[in-house]
């Protein structure tokens, strides 16, 4: 969702001539980060710190793929190297005990 809040402007004419709206998004958007966090301390048994890195590492996947998808930014070998650090955060966070 953020997303397209911060880079829509760029797809579609609507987003650029609206930035006040695109804006008033964020309080759905901001709402839905905090309900996320609250489960996700819960499931990290009260752990801060692996939800943010989840969060960091699962956002620059979701990145890459809608950036590729929407704008045609194609996976250069820098971007591919960062996702593959990502992907090893994430599972670092999710499968080490």
């Amino acid at each position: 969702m953020i997303w397209f809040q911060t880079n829509g402007q760029f797809i579609w004419p609507w987003a650029k001539d609206n930035p006040f709206i695109m804006a008033m998004c964020g309080l759905p958007i901001s709402y839905l980060l905090i309900i996320a966090t609250k489960y996700v301390v819960a499931g990290f048994e009260g752990l801060l710190w692996p939800g943010r890195l989840v969060g960091f590492g699962s956002g620059m996947v979701v990145m890459a793929l809608l950036t590729w998808y929407f704008m045609g930014e194609g996976l250069n070998t820098k971007t591919l190297a960062s996702l593959l650090i990502a992907t090893g955060l994430v599972c670092m966070q999710v499968f080490w005990k």
